[in-house]
């Protein structure tokens, strides 16, 4: 499936760096995209409309010198994730700010697309909207955007309960466009292993969540190589939205999320009413069942680029009998 141009020999593996709330600041987007990876960023990360004027500056510039001084290398587009739902009051102007800075890649939740990509698209921006099933797709599609991120289930953050392997497929019955993968993903075999599915690119964040650059505190990185799956807590009851949050995280406060009503609306029904949602109570992928150290994102980036290298030489298995020629 073809990607957009903006993006077509730019990229050192096909991958997009996941915006993640409190994590994705301009350190680990630039590096990111340094290492030929779409490094993307929450909007709401910066703290007001002017911060995040500031970040675009800072790193469309640091890019900009970047490729001056490099222009052989692989240098990929910066992104900026926008949550579209109407009782977001920082949509308006922050789309206004992105409309400004004419960011390359642009990124939608939590809401429909349809007034993104009209503005995206009038400076020539490229718009992908995270769904989690083949319903949410459709709505996606019939809005104009460029691409669909399937975000399967072991996804940190909001995921959806459905495989990887069913939700890629399904969605494959009716999208011929640009198509990109998360959930547990964690290496370069994985990646080449989402191509074989049907997915153009792939969603990571967990692995990325531990590196230097990550702007994760350094208890929240620790408990990321310290935990597996199974320390894993697949829930609504915290943010309304089921999502999969660390279980040391939500013991520290004595948060019990059986003894929670179903969907919470807020964090009012806690324990510990001073832990906060995502600052306090740590999200994370199922990706950490093999992260055990915490490269930098260039160091990164190298193992994967050798580990999808690998993966793409596999040949058939020893197990498939070959065609017999008549």
């Amino acid at each position: 499936m073809p990607l957009p141009a903006l993006l077509q020999h730019a990229l050192s593996i096909p991958a997009i760096g996941s915006p993640m709330f409190l994590v994705s600041f301009p350190p680990l987007v630039i590096a990111q995209c340094k290492a030929g990876v779409v490094g993307t960023f929450p909007h709401v990360n910066a703290r007001s409309t002017e911060q995040l004027d500031q970040w675009l500056t800072l790193i469309e510039d640091e890019l900009a010198r970047y490729r001056a001084d490099k222009p052989q290398a692989a240098l990929a587009p910066h992104g900026v994730n926008l949550i579209v739902h109407r009782t977001n009051p920082r949509f308006e102007p922050d789309l206004a700010m992105v409309v400004k800075h004419r960011v390359p890649v642009v990124i939608t939740c939590l809401g429909h697309p349809g007034k993104v990509v009209e503005a995206v698209h009038a400076y020539g921006g490229i718009v992908f909207c995270d769904v989690t099933s083949a319903a949410h797709a459709r709505k996606s599609m019939d809005a104009g955007v460029d691409g669909l991120i399937c975000v399967g289930s072991g996804a940190g953050g909001h995921a959806s309960s459905q495989s990887a392997f069913s939700l890629v497929r399904e969605i494959r019955e009716f999208w011929s466009g640009c198509l990109i993968l998360g959930g547990g993903i964690n290496d370069g075999h994985q990646i080449r292993a989402a191509e074989a599915l049907g997915a153009d690119l792939v969603y990571m964040g967990t692995r990325f969540l531990a590196t230097q650059e990550s702007n994760a505190q350094d208890e929240f990185k620790q408990m990321v190589l310290d935990c597996n799956v199974s320390d894993l807590v697949y829930t609504d009851r915290l943010s309304g939205v089921h999502a999969n949050f660390l279980k040391p995280s939500l013991d520290r406060f004595g948060i019990d999320v059986a003894t929670l009503p179903p969907k919470a609306p807020d964090m009012s029904s806690l324990t510990d009413t001073s832990a906060k949602l995502w600052k306090d109570l740590w999200s994370a992928g199922q990706g950490i069942a093999t992260i055990h150290d915490l490269p930098s994102v260039s160091e990164l980036v190298d193992r994967l680029t050798a580990q999808y290298d690998s993966a793409c030489r596999l040949g058939r298995s020893a197990a498939i009998r070959p065609a017999v020629t008549p």
